[in-house]
């Protein structure tokens, strides 16, 4: 089982160039379901969870070419709308393939999903959206199977709480639709908005995308259309890891090829714990603080501060000269990273879906092991801070969702190594 070795303590600095964004892509790679032409998708990140979704549609009878950061899919010719369980509980995101598959095709069946286990993340919104576009669904042996024998009729869908999947799925099952559906408390995340564009290129025009209210006019089942490629966007949260590297290694660090209005609510935190940015076009650079200040944060929905990046300034907020608060309003087993970081030497108190932080002088290497994605890169962010060697153990998360992370601390000059056991 591979494995990260991190000796800490060591000042970075340099450039990195922010790679695709993961939850951009994930949703764009199930919409090219919604085509019958070959589509191109550039700037995909070179992870896991990419490839993952990629062999799905091949098993569903896509011709698929990939190559690392772009990728040709043909789903012209599809020979199954059967998403199965091997790989599905792989990643949660495979229910993505629920709304585009029933729009085109008119009946699926997809796996009950798995992925990471920060919480209940229940489908049932996903699954209400497209009973309220005329889908009958039944649950059987683990399968969600929908049907929709003479297509899906736009509608009316009200989310009863924003749901960024939920939102996704809508907009898919949506666009192949008869007539026109409103979604009402849609999800805003800048990974949402560019799937409406995306879909809009297609030929199911969309009016008010980046708002909480769409109205899609569906193609009356025409597939859509691509004469362009898709350049995914940048991965924000990525982007958010290495300021929180920056910060916390009291280093000055570039980010190249950044969308700085996706990241602004952690370059505000940032600024309230004392560091400062400078933005040259596309790329921003983080100046250190002197003495890192503390920081309170409730995670919520875009644009207010995601939950993806909780784990990570929490990781910076143990070396901060003064208590931070950070309240998980979205996921309630959001914090299994605690006591890990209370390994590294970080002194932090659990009280509900509240943590404080507080301050410490050090911390100090230790073996630790990752419970999710965004919790392994917090105990990335600790050791490359603590004093001596740390290992980090099931690293396989950190695999799902970032592209090369060893490979680009190296050239910020971390002293990181990839081992087995």
């Amino acid at each position: 089982m591979d494995y990260l070795e991190i000796e800490g303590g060591h000042p970075l600095s340099g450039e990195v160039t922010i790679s695709g964004a993961k939850n951009a892509a994930l949703p764009i790679i199930a919409a090219t379901l919604l085509s019958d032409k070959p589509v191109k998708l550039t700037n995909l990140p070179n992870v896991v969870d990419i490839r993952t979704l990629l062999k799905l549609l091949a098993m569903l009878g896509a011709k698929v070419e990939h190559n690392n950061t772009e990728a040709l899919i043909d789903c012209s010719e599809i020979t199954s709308t059967k998403a199965v369980y091997d790989i599905v509980a792989q990643m949660r995101a495979s229910i993505l393939v629920l709304g585009p598959l029933l729009s085109r095709f008119k009946h699926c069946s997809v796996s009950l999903p798995g992925g990471c286990a920060i919480g209940q993340r229940p489908i049932d919104l996903h699954i209400k959206a497209v009973e309220s576009l005329g889908a009958t669904v039944t649950l059987k042996e683990g399968y969600v199977v929908a049907e929709a024998k003479d297509g899906l009729v736009g509608g009316k869908i009200i989310f009863d709480k924003i749901t960024v999947g939920g939102t996704e799925n809508a907009v898919m099952a949506a666009a192949m639709a008869n007539g026109v559906t409103e979604i009402v408390n849609a999800a805003k995340e800048p990974e949402v908005v560019q799937l409406c564009q995306m879909l809009d290129m297609g030929g199911a025009k969309i009016e008010g995308i980046g708002t909480s209210r769409l109205k899609v006019y569906g193609t009356n089942g025409v597939p859509l259309e691509y004469k362009e490629a898709i350049d995914i966007i940048p991965d924000r949260i990525e982007a958010g890891t290495y300021l929180c590297v920056g910060a916390i290694t009291n280093s000055e660090i570039t980010l190249n090829k950044v969308n700085c209005e996706h990241i602004q609510t952690s370059i505000e935190k940032l600024e309230s714990m004392g560091c400062s940015f400078s933005q040259d076009g596309d790329s921003l650079t983080i100046h250190p603080a002197q003495k890192l200040k503390g920081v309170n944060i409730i995670t919520t929905e875009y644009p207010g501060f995601p939950t993806d990046m909780q784990a990570q300034f929490m990781a910076v907020a143990t070396l901060a000269e003064d208590e931070s608060l950070i309240e998980e309003r979205l996921f309630e087993n959001r914090f299994m990273h605690v006591s890990e970081l209370n390994r590294l030497g970080a002194d932090i108190w659990l009280k509900g879906n509240t943590a404080a932080v507080r301050p410490v002088k050090e911390l100090h290497g230790a073996e630790v092991m990752a419970t999710d994605l965004r919790a392994s890169s917090a105990l990335v962010i600790a050791s490359l801070a603590a004093k001596g060697k740390s290992k980090i153990r099931r690293i396989y998360h950190l695999d799902r969702g970032y592209d090369r992370l060893e490979e680009k601390l190296s050239q910020l000059g971390a002293k990181i190594t990839r081992k087995s056991s």
